[in-house]
């Protein structure tokens, strides 16, 4: 087991390691950590535990339904965090990840027979920032990575969920358009477009509140608040997706205070999503207009 994890993700990955091992064994030869725990940025009330777990081929009916019992077994021992992630093999890993297709996975704790895909940051993670919990060290894997590509990739991610979503917040009775009042809503969109921007800008990966940092250095002050905002949310590991949540959050963010004061940034979390979309209208043209054509 990998040293200095945090003891709720080292709990998690034990007892999933024990029961795939009891209800499949041998089927998992490589186990990698990916997301915040391997970031640094684990916040054990709001984060899940992400993996890429590999097999040596892809798995037949009876090793899936292994699978299937061993997530069933780890939901029912631990519902949060929940332990989210892929099965691939090495020659996956190896090759550029389109190839991958029709993935089992795991979602929410769920398990899933196929229906995932690889991706340059999955695969990028894995090899700059993986933490192996089984099989080799990283840097002794072939793990296939291209700059181009993931800047190409990136940029459509932009366009193809980011800008999407940011069209939904805004179109009442979407579910996004409540969704973006809650401090999830914000928590999720101003790190995550600004994640985008920073590996646009570097070519590397980084973590949530690293991505609002980066941001709050490379734009005008107009938009300081609202990725403080963003930062507060995410440190004070409080806002998750789920509706028992998002009540409480409002409920704290629509009391009487001025703001600041150890609470929100704004009066009124209508201000804030306000802010929010704004912001992430703002940061996606702004990655077009600098990388676009470099990338394109």
């Amino acid at each position: 087991m990998a040293k200095g994890l945090h003891p709720a993700v080292e709990k998690v990955v034990m007892a999933y390691l024990d029961a795939v091992d009891s209800e499949a064994p041998g089927l998992i030869q490589g186990l990698y950590l990916t997301g915040s725990a391997a970031l640094d940025e684990f916040r054990p009330n709001t984060s899940d535990i992400d993996f890429v777990a590999i097999t040596a081929a892809r798995p037949d009916a009876a090793m899936l339904g292994g699978m299937a019992r061993t997530h069933s077994r780890l939901r029912r021992f631990c519902r949060r965090p929940s332990f989210d992630g892929l099965y691939v093999t090495w020659d996956d890993l190896a090759r550029h990840p389109a190839h991958a297709e029709g993935l089992p996975y795991s979602h929410e704790g769920c398990f899933h027979s196929s229906g995932s895909r690889g991706d340059p940051v999955t695969w990028q993670t894995v090899a700059r920032r993986g933490i192996p919990c089984r099989g080799p060290r990283p840097e002794a894997l072939e793990i296939w990575t291209d700059a181009a590509f993931l800047a190409n990739w990136t940029l459509n991610n932009l366009d193809g969920y980011w800008r999407k979503l940011l069209v939904r917040a805004v179109s009442f009775p979407d579910p996004w358009s409540l969704t973006a009042l809650t401090t999830y809503g914000a928590v999720w969109i101003v790190p995550g477009i600004s994640r985008l921007h920073y590996t646009l800008a570097s070519g590397e990966l980084c973590s949530k509140e690293a991505a609002v940092r980066y941001a709050i250095r490379t734009f005008p002050e107009q938009w300081h608040r609202v990725l403080n905002e963003s930062l507060r949310i995410r440190q004070a590991d409080r806002a998750r997706h789920d509706l028992a949540s998002a009540v409480t959050e409002i409920a704290a963010d629509l009391r009487i205070c001025a703001p600041g004061h150890g609470g929100s940034l704004y009066r009124t979390p209508f201000a804030r999503r306000r802010d929010v979309l704004a912001f992430g209208d703002m940061i996606i043209a702004d990655a077009w207009r600098r990388y676009g054509k470099r990338s394109v």
